[in-house]
């Protein structure tokens, strides 16, 4: 390492001082794992729908170089590089997000992807970490600027964004983006009580949608009713965890991955648990919570309100992500396909949260007075002197 020692000027050396690497460590650990169950997972699922062997693992490995190649550019941005960044991609995830319910592909009764040569993607992936910085941003400039309408702004936004995930539907991202807001709201310093409100508004809106949507029903019945219903997919995975034991049957040794649709999608946990077994799988969830619960103490000493706010909602959303994933393949929580974090199959997934960690890293790298893309180090949320 003496070639970044700080004797040396260069960014890389800069940008090497300046991060959290122990956050950048478990991300690269997270991206192994990610390829480890790919070889392990996929093949089977290539095999059964009549493609080759090596599909997915092909597609993935360029998905997780490219996430590693964002992580590492985005947290080279400045705070107005993450602004800008965010404005940005919000606006063209917004529009593509509109353009799923027009011309989306329909897939178990949902339009949420958009068909491209050799993939599809996800625009509503890239709504999360964006909306979790604007959203920051907006909250925290009106305690700058007089009568800057903020929070009516972020309001306005964040029913925009209800509306076109209630429309595909997709009420899981639906669920995780009102989830970072309400924290993002409460961390802005509202009242318990308007909070509680829109805890209250979120439970209402649930029930709405179990009423509504037949899917969200069948899978909230199938939880609360384990004797009713189909329930292959979960007593399945619960078994490959059973089988796998404390380490696991061996790399290969798995037979989850041949009954599953999506072993290598979202019960890639289960594969996980059924070939390396429970201290591997506790391991990787001490590599999530060292991501969250490190980030959130950093953030105990931050001076910056919007540093604070976007960050918490940046991971707020990632380990909700996390949770959401290992939660329904171990039957805590209804089912609900969302994926796991740099470890499960999906480009749209892998790209979105590389963005979320790489502009976790820009906002909590130790700026020293410099900054390495986009200009100056200072927020718009402090006043800074003449």
């Amino acid at each position: 390492m003496s070639g970044l020692s700080r004797i040396n000027t260069s960014w890389a050396a800069k940008w090497w001082r300046s991060i959290d690497r122990i956050t950048l460590i478990c991300v690269g650990i997270l991206i192994g794992f990610g390829y480890i169950l790919m070889l392990a997972a996929s093949p089977a699922v290539a095999v059964r729908i009549g493609a080759s062997r090596d599909m997915f693992i092909f597609k993935q490995v360029c998905f997780l170089i490219l996430a590693l190649v964002i992580v590492i550019s985005t947290s080279l941005l400045s705070l107005r590089g993450v602004r800008i960044t965010a404005w940005v991609g919000f606006v063209l995830a917004l529009g593509a997000t509109f353009l799923t319910l027009v011309h989306g592909i329909e897939i178990k009764g949902a339009r949420r992807w958009i068909a491209l040569p050799m993939m599809s993607v996800q625009p509503s992936e890239f709504l999360k970490p964006f909306f979790a910085v604007i959203t920051a941003w907006l909250l925290t400039q009106r305690r700058v600027k007089t009568y800057f309408p903020g929070l009516a702004v972020a309001l306005g936004l964040f029913g925009l964004v209800l509306f076109l995930l209630k429309s595909q539907p997709d009420i899981g991202m639906l669920s995780v983006i009102t989830t970072v807001f309400l924290t993002q709201l409460f961390l802005d310093g509202m009242s318990l009580f308007l909070v509680g409100a829109g805890v209250a508004s979120m439970v209402a809106a649930f029930a709405g949608a179990y009423m509504v949507f037949p899917h969200v029903r069948s899978r909230v019945e199938r939880f609360l009713h384990p004797a009713v219903g189909d329930h292959y997919q979960i007593d399945t995975a619960l078994r490959a965890f059973g089988n796998g034991g404390l380490l696991g049957r061996g790399p290969g040794e798995g037979r989850v991955k041949d009954l599953l649709p999506d072993a290598h999608a979202d019960f890639v946990f289960a594969v996980a648990g059924e070939e390396f077994g429970m201290l591997v799988c506790l391991f990787i969830i001490g590599v999530f919570a060292t991501i969250v619960i490190r980030t959130l103490l950093k953030l105990l000493h931050e001076k910056d309100p919007f540093i604070a706010v976007a960050t918490a909602g940046l991971v707020t959303g990632f380990g909700l992500q996390a949770f959401v994933n290992m939660g329904s393949t171990l039957h805590l929580i209804p089912t609900k396909g969302m994926t796991l974090p740099f470890i499960s199959y999906g480009g749209s997934s892998a790209m979105s949260v590389a963005l979320t960690i790489g502009m976790v890293l820009a906002l909590t790298r130790n700026r020293m007075g410099d900054d390495l893309l986009f200009g100056p180090a200072s927020s718009p949320s402090q006043k800074v002197p003449s």
